[in-house]
């Protein structure tokens, strides 16, 4: 029978509950989790409420606007990075190897050197040598960091924030944004020195200036241009290299090509030698190369320097006591540096290389080993500013010209005008032809020498007057409108007598007056009349002290050189030798022996007494043209033969100048400076025999055509006519 479910007291039925299938573990029961309350109805926002028609339109356009220009600006920032990351890795593909882009002169240089082997002089791009940043001094490296971009080690050829900077200060400096401060890397700025890759042509530009112009242009499709050309460098070349390159290809000033020729120009030494002071310097020129180089104005390069020292302390490459030493002792010169350039000697010398025609080839570094003596040459500038300083006017305007050479034609010093330190400037000694006055006599006596006259024979200095056909008559005047009477021919000379000068020459012979001159050497062309003798042709002061070389060497005439050796740079073998020196005889060494005589008397008893210095034998010759319009005096030693030159350069009349006056005193001081307390040695003169009796003079010669055949037999007959006792 079944069992009926029992009934729970209350009547109702006990729930079904499964039968516990474990037993108890004597845990506490686990209360039911209590029902949730149903959750709170959360308030939804009320919609907003668009609005519609044209007010709507309005206030959605803008907000389009936006996410349009947005999803522009991101695409083209992505399509962007690529494009421009794919032009600086193309070329990085096509830039050289790092060495072959350190020498980027389209032509070479020339380095002069003294007599004794000196640097003195450069001309052209100076190009020192390829220079790694592992082969200069730190210092050198660490200046030009610090100046020039302080993130350089750090950035990836570009600098925003730079840009941004130098933007901001050209606008508050009232310039255009790209003008002035460029903000540039030093990457950016090897770029640049690079040319962007592009080479110079010829053909292309009308000079390598225009070409170095287009070069540093900065428009904004250049400075893109160049932007994408650094990020090349900086994926093909270490920093090192960049750097080595920017170190090369830098202009520095005065010719200097890089660190290494910089440093060789201003301070004679290499650039692993510099100093602090010496590469704050150098870093100081890369704002403005001409503006700060040393030999323009030390005094401002150096204070560029000390803004370069500040920027290398305040960055941590030198120490506070290492900064303080170097504003306290400042670089210095080096003795060929102080000199400038050369000035004009270093262009003549150019002049003279560039007229051999010599195929050289334009990237040809060349050495020319002169006859300057830089001794020489100081003493020379030091007297003409010792003169100009003491006896002329500050407000003079006068220029003068000094030539010292040795009696074989070498030239050992010249200047060119009263600034010395120039290049390129004109060149009064070489360039100026000016009228000779009376320094032109010693060859009308020279030929009187050599037709076997006596500097005591005698002449009449008398009013006198030459009918000359075509130009009718001629009188000559002395200076002073007086009259001497019978006077010996070394008297005549030594007092610059007009009319004996006229009356010989006319004797003698115009054109053998003219062949004597030309002989030694005075190139330009003579008057064709009795002016002659006096000097009316024109000459340059470097013509006529190398004539009266001839007359010193005993009569043989010489051409005026300052060459001596010319070779590649780096190479023994010679190129060419001397330009210049000795020539042929033009008179028997008797007659110059003689007329030197003449010549010392000029400085002991004649017009150029002020060149006298006691213990030395001197001779020379004053010279003053018509109006005072030139001022000569040309003397030598036994040792060298010195010009000077004075006068305007638009040939207006001197003030109160003559050839017997600064001109002589210029030329004392010169050769006081030159033989210091040491007397030269005698000099080669030969004194004459006693004074011999005069014979009747004749009438004033007219000139006559005579032909070839008349020979010496007609001269010696007309003269003896002129002269007593001939």
């Amino acid at each position: 029978m079944s069992r009926k479910p029992s009934s729970s007291s209350s009547g109702t039925r006990r729930p079904l509950v499964a039968d516990k299938r474990y037993p108890a573990t004597g845990k506490p029961k686990r209360k039911p989790a209590a029902t949730p309350r149903p959750a709170a109805k959360r308030k939804r926002a009320p919609a907003r409420k668009r609005r519609s028609g044209l007010l709507g339109w309005l206030l959605a356009l803008p907000r389009a606007i936006l996410r349009l220009i947005w999803a522009f600006l991101w695409r083209g920032t992505v399509v962007g990075v690529v494009l421009v990351g794919g032009a600086a890795f193309y070329v990085a593909a096509t830039l050289p190897p790092a060495a072959d882009q350190v020498d980027g002169r389209a032509r070479g240089s020339v380095t002069m050197l003294d007599r004794y082997g000196d640097v003195y002089a450069w001309r052209g791009d100076q190009f020192g040598g390829m220079i790694t940043t592992d082969m200069v001094s730190e210092h050198i490296v660490n200046a030009v960091v610090a100046t020039e971009d302080k993130r350089f080690w750090n950035h990836l050829g570009l600098s925003p924030r730079g840009v941004a900077s130098a933007v901001r200060i050209n606008l508050r400096e009232g310039r255009g944004p790209l003008s002035g401060h460029g903000g540039s890397t030093l990457t950016q700025q090897t770029a640049k020195l690079l040319c962007l890759g592009t080479p110079y042509d010829p053909e292309k530009w009308d000079s390598e200036a225009a070409y170095e112009s287009d070069c540093r242009q900065t428009t904004v499709w250049r400075k893109a241009r160049e932007a994408i050309f650094a990020l090349g460098m900086e994926i093909k070349y270490t920093k090192e290299e960049i750097l080595s390159i920017y170190l090369n290809r830098a202009f520095l000033g005065a010719g200097a090509r890089g660190f290494e020729a910089a440093m060789g120009r201003y301070f004679g030494k290499p650039a692993s030698e510099a100093t602090i002071q010496e590469a704050a310097v150098l870093a100081g020129l890369l704002v403005a190369p001409t503006r700060y180089a040393p030999t323009n104005n030390l005094a401002r390069s150096n204070e560029r320097a000390a803004t370069v020292i500040r920027l290398m302390n305040e960055q941590g490459y030198i120490t506070d006591a290492q900064a303080r030493d170097a504003w306290d002792n400042p670089a210095t010169l080096s003795a060929a540096a102080e000199r400038a350039t050369g000035g004009y000697f270093a262009d003549w010398v150019l002049s003279e290389l560039n007229s051999k025609n010599l195929p050289f080839g334009d990237r040809a570094d060349m050495v020319l080993t002169t006859t300057l003596d830089q001794r020489i040459q100081a003493a020379a500038e030091e007297a003409m500013a010792f003169i100009f300083e003491t006896k002329v006017s500050p407000t003079s305007v006068a220029e003068a010209a000094i030539v010292v050479m040795s009696a074989d034609g070498a030239v050992r010093a010249m200047v060119g005008g009263r600034d010395t330190k120039v290049a390129g400037a004109f060149n009064r000694a070489t360039m100026a032809k000016r009228q000779t006055g009376s320094t032109f006599k010693p060859f009308v006596y020279a030929t009187a020498m050599e037709l076997g006259y006596n500097p005591n024979d005698t002449v009449i200095d008398e009013p006198v007057t030459f009918n000359v056909p075509g130009s009718g008559a001629y009188t000559p005047r002395n200076f002073n409108n007086d009259y001497a009477g019978r006077v010996t021919l070394t008297e005549a000379l030594a007092q610059s007598l007009n009319i004996p000068a006229v009356k010989i020459s006319e004797g003698l012979g115009r054109d053998l007056v003219t062949r004597v001159a030309e002989d030694f050497g005075i190139e330009s062309d003579l008057a064709n009349g009795p002016a002659l003798a006096l000097g009316a042709s024109e000459s340059t002061l470097l013509e006529m002290t190398g004539a009266f070389a001839g007359i010193l060497n005993g009569g043989s005439s010489v051409e005026p050189y300052g060459l001596n050796e010319i070779r590649f740079q780096g190479q023994d073998s010679l190129l060419a030798g001397r330009t210049g020196g000795i020539g042929e005889r033009v008179i028997s060494e008797e007659a110059a022996g003689k007329l030197i005589y003449m010549m010392s008397q000029v400085v002991e008893n004649g017009t150029g007494r002020r060149a006298r210095i006691d213990g030395f034998q001197i001779a020379g010759k004053t010279g003053t043209t018509q109006a005072a319009r030139d001022a000569w005096f040309i003397g030598f030693t036994s040792d060298y033969v010195v010009g000077v030159w004075m006068g305007n350069d638009d040939n207006t009349p001197l003030r109160g100048v003559l050839g017997s006056g600064l001109p002589a005193d210029i030329w004392r001081e010169t050769v006081a400076r030159v033989h210091g307390s040491v007397p030269p040695a005698p000099l080669p003169m030969l004194r004459p025999a006693a004074r011999q009796q005069p014979a009747p003079q004749a009438r004033a010669p007219q000139p006559q055509p005579r032909s070839q055949a008349d020979g010496d037999g007609f001269i010696r007959g007309l003269l003896q006519s002129l002269l007593g006792g001939g």
